[in-house]
């Protein structure tokens, strides 16, 4: 093993003092939030809070071995579901997944326990850390957090998020893969303007999907000049872009990171009274909206992705020491053709 990162190295990597390190690790007072948030991420980037895995026994400490994983009562699971933005179980998106890991864990005999305001200050001082067996996290889950479980060497899979901070197994759609697909197959039908929208930086499954609508430009030969106002936070600023753009500058579809992108679009191209998809077409990701025109969407098998985080984390408890693994799950493209055929 390599030598232990010190306070000072991580101080001279995140432009701060020692002190400020000091504090912000031991959890003590007079740095900020923000300060505090930075500086560990960065600790956990340099490998600060890197360790041997935890030792034990499956059978006799986890609950988790292959023959008694079917075994009523063998060991709780903590799902950490925070409700922040669109993640709760409402969401079209997001409660899909959560039954594909409460669905796995019921049928398995496990129990599960939900947080959905996980806070590393408290979480694991009301929680026993001995009687989690395994986390999964689903969305975006703060830096503070995923090292609190990481450091007490608790089994972790984490879906639909990964941080830089954190060595652990994450379960994802194929977003680059499948954004790529899209982009040819717009291309094979004709399409040759486009522009992508899509809230930049923002979660990583939509950083991926803008990586491979631009692999699926650069494949097709096409230099597009993207519009920067269709990647900011604010939806409302997105909606104002699309109202001033010029009609010369108009695509021929906007490409979004989701269907909720895509009908904050819609929205937009509709107080301009244009056609859709005769004048300008709008694609979406998720399959999350059947009553907005989109003309294709990708179907994300979503209760399928919580339950292979429940069987990946059931396999990392038996192979505590093998090398962390980022599994994709393949989306299929639903091609909307009524809305197609407007435009030929």
């Amino acid at each position: 093993m390599g030598k232990r990162v010190t306070m000072q190295q991580i101080a001279d990597a995140a432009g701060v003092s020692k002190f400020a390190v000091s504090r912000a690790l031991t959890g003590k007072s007079g740095v900020s939030e923000h300060t505090r948030e930075m500086i560990v991420r960065t600790a956990g980037q340099l490998g600060y809070f890197k360790m041997e895995p935890k030792r034990y026994s499956v059978e006799s400490h986890t609950g988790f071995s292959s023959k008694a994983a079917g075994e009523k009562g063998q060991g709780t699971i903590l799902v950490l579901f925070p409700n922040i933005r669109s993640q709760n179980r409402s969401s079209l998106y997001w409660g899909p997944v959560f039954d594909g890991i409460s669905s796995r864990l019921n049928e398995l005999g496990m129990d599960i326990l939900t947080l959905t305001e996980p806070s590393s200050d408290h979480m694991f001082s009301v929680l026993n850390p001995e009687a989690i067996r395994g986390v999964i996290t689903v969305g975006t889950i703060s830096t503070s957090v995923l090292l609190e479980i990481y450091r007490l060497r608790i089994p972790l899979v984490m879906v639909d998020h990964e941080d830089t901070a954190i060595h652990a197994d994450a379960i994802f759609t194929d977003n680059v893969k499948c954004m790529t697909e899209l982009v040819l197959m717009l291309g094979a039908k004709g399409y040759r303007r486009l522009q992508f929208a899509g809230q930049l930086p923002d979660a990583v499954s939509f950083r991926e999907r803008w990586l491979g609508y631009r692999m699926g430009l650069e494949e097709l030969g096409l230099q597009e000049q993207q519009h920067p106002g269709l990647l900011v936070q604010e939806y409302t600023k997105m909606q104002q872009v699309v109202k001033d753009m010029q009609p010369e500058d108009l695509p021929e579809v906007f490409v979004c990171a989701n269907d909720h992108t895509a009908s904050i679009i819609i929205e937009a191209l509709q107080d301009r009274m244009l056609q859709m998809p005769e004048r300008c077409a709008v694609t979406g990701f998720d399959n999350t909206r059947t009553e907005d025109p989109i003309l294709a969407t990708a179907h994300i098998h979503k209760q399928h992705l919580g339950a292979r985080a429940v069987d990946q984390l059931l396999w990392r408890m038996e192979h505590l020491e093998a090398p962390y693994e980022r599994k994709l799950i393949h989306a299929e493209w639903i091609m909307r053709e009524e809305y197609h055929s407007l435009r030929e």
